[in-house]
């Protein structure tokens, strides 16, 4: 019992940082850091797909970063999901989203769905967990938040991983839909569309026209926990003031 015990707890609780590999931490203080909101700001990828509602991430997909979503999303690391959460807590405040104004019901996130096959095999929805987590935040800040997966596939869809922009918007175009009664959820609220990463946009430009003509929306933006660094509008800007400055 004791070794069956162990064996799942490595799974769900890893013994090693997700993002340096530092002993007996699942985050470390130092990559912890990286994904504490404080490079939050607008992406917008080039191209950027017709759609796409206005997107914030809170930290660029490298390094720490990126292992840290991998380790939760493709290694069952379950315990990731605070600081994931908390990430997308902060993209969500950084688009504006994220106070005790307006409507009354608050904010509704919802999350980017996962092909069915993908969560049998992983054991979990891990943008769901996600947007869970990051809601947990936003109401301990007095935000009123829910969450509510009304996004569910219609048709399945080739695995995106090496297709370029076109290819992927070609593939996911029509392959996302409304569940039955979403309409009743989504009554003035502002709608947030959540996701892990966000490369091209294709995704969410979906999700955001899957809502539409679902008869929901609009939606009032979409929070990741990253994104290339090349898609940040203020990042961007701040790479060549820094380059100038050094020459």
């Amino acid at each position: 019992m004791r070794g069956w015990w162990q064996e799942l707890a490595g799974l769900v609780l890893p013994a090693d940082c997700a993002g340096c590999g530092a002993a007996r931490v699942v985050l470390c203080a130092g990559c912890a850091r990286a994904l504490d909101g404080s490079r939050a700001g607008p992406v917008r990828p080039s191209p950027c797909p017709p759609g796409l509602p206005p997107v914030h991430a809170a930290a660029v997909y490298e390094g720490a970063v990126r292992a840290a979503v991998l380790a939760h999303k493709e290694r069952g690391a379950l315990a990731l999901a605070g600081p994931l959460g908390g990430a997308v807590a902060a993209a969500v405040r950084a688009g504006g989203c994220g106070s005790a104004a307006g409507p009354a019901a608050g904010l509704l996130l919802v999350p980017v769905p996962s092909a069915r096959r993908q969560v049998r095999a992983r054991g979990h929805d891990p943008v769901r967990r996600i947007a869970l987590a990051a809601a947990g935040r936003l109401r301990r800040a007095g935000v009123p938040v829910r969450v509510a997966p009304v996004i569910r596939q219609v048709r399945s869809v080739a695995d995106q991983a090496g297709l370029a922009a076109r290819e992927r918007r070609a593939n996911l175009d029509g392959a996302l839909g409304v569940r039955p009664g979403a309409q009743r959820l989504a009554a003035g609220v502002r709608i947030v569309l959540v996701d892990d990463v966000a490369t091209t946009g294709a995704t969410l430009a979906e999700a955001a026209r899957a809502l539409g003509a679902g008869g929901l929306g609009p939606v009032a933006g979409a929070a990741v926990v990253a994104a290339p660094a090349r898609s940040f509008v203020r990042i961007r800007s701040t790479t060549r003031t820094e380059h100038h400055s050094r020459e």
